[in-house]
């Protein structure tokens, strides 16, 4: 992945504002369908992360993203299932509502979750809608080609826009032999590119690369019209996307070889709280500026009070 330029870390940035780096051109202004599709046809990079409740929300908001998605990922890195599978559509709407409270400016993607859209495409549309007007979402993602195709044509159809996602897609890891890369042979590949052209070709206005051979993506995106966000595909998509609690080194589990650390937060906020529980345990905290006062004269008044109730 196209790293960029260096962006200030926790610990290299000042608290100076002068610091802190520039806003992006399109913060202030809504990021729409359009907006992507021209960022796309001028060549300037996209930049996509994750976001799973309101605080995470503000701060992709304040660095000035252009598209946020409430990925399926929450289920291990914010409500600790061993994978994306048994998260409910329940569970994403929360979060994906707590996210869109957060944003004005990034377009906002809803993770469909595995289960939610498979087994019909009344089924996939319900679920889409559901999406679109309990949560807010601007439009919806789900994964794989083969039947997700007519699921993503028919959502599409129903006027809900779909991203779509190929390469290594989480929720069918164990179909594919494991959370590893894929289209790493020749007849691999040529699936993925029949997958994603599939995907364009039934309406998806962007689609998810990921874990797959830089060459593969070199050799597909001549072929594909719509934006093409990366994660692990190399730098010729027309942009990168990086869950959130990976690049600022939140989330603790295994980090996949394409995630790049651009802050140790996790680490700070162990420091944070073991320092709190140190002053508690020592009795340095809280001390007389944490605290309220009253008037010296109803200290007083309120010592009488007790007094005499306690006669």
């Amino acid at each position: 992945m196209s790293a960029g330029p260096k962006v200030p870390t926790a610990g290299n940035r000042s608290k100076d504002s002068a610091s802190l780096p520039n806003p992006s051109p399109a913060k202030g202004k809504p990021v729409t369908l359009s907006s992507l599709a021209e960022k796309k046809a001028l060549g300037e990079p996209i930049a996509m992360v994750t976001a799973y409740d309101y605080p995470s929300a503000g701060v992709a908001e304040e660095a000035g993203v252009d598209v946020v998605l409430v990925g399926d990922t929450a289920a291990m890195t914010v409500l600790g299932y061993p994978s994306t599978v048994p998260v409910s559509v329940d569970e994403m709407l929360m979060l994906a509502a707590a996210v869109r409270r957060g944003l004005r400016t990034p377009l906002l993607v809803g993770d469909l979750p595995f289960g939610s859209y498979e087994v019909s495409d009344e089924q996939a549309v319900a679920t889409a809608q559901r999406f679109i007007k309990e949560a807010g979402c601007d439009a919806v993602k789900l994964e794989r080609g083969g039947s997700s195709v007519q699921r993503a044509r028919a959502i599409v159809g129903a006027g809900i826009p779909v991203m779509g996602h190929v390469g290594l897609t989480p929720q069918t890891a164990t179909a594919l032999g494991g959370y590893r890369s894929q289209g790493r042979t020749a007849d691999r590949a040529l699936e993925v590119v029949e997958d994603a052209m599939a995907l364009e070709e039934a309406g998806c206005f962007s689609i998810v690369f990921e874990a797959i051979p830089s060459d593969v993506t070199d050799l597909v995106m001549p072929r594909l019209e719509i934006p093409v966000i990366g994660i692990g595909a190399g730098p010729a998509t027309d942009g990168q996307v990086l869950v959130f609690h990976d690049l600022l080194g939140i989330y603790d589990g295994h980090a996949a070889r394409f995630v790049k650390r651009y802050a140790n937060v996790r680490e700070q906020m162990v420091a944070g709280v073991h320092a709190f529980a140190e002053d508690v345990r020592a009795r340095r905290y809280p001390e007389a500026e944490h605290g309220y006062t009253m008037a010296p004269d109803e200290r007083e008044r309120l010592k009488e009070i007790l007094a005499t109730h306690r006669n």
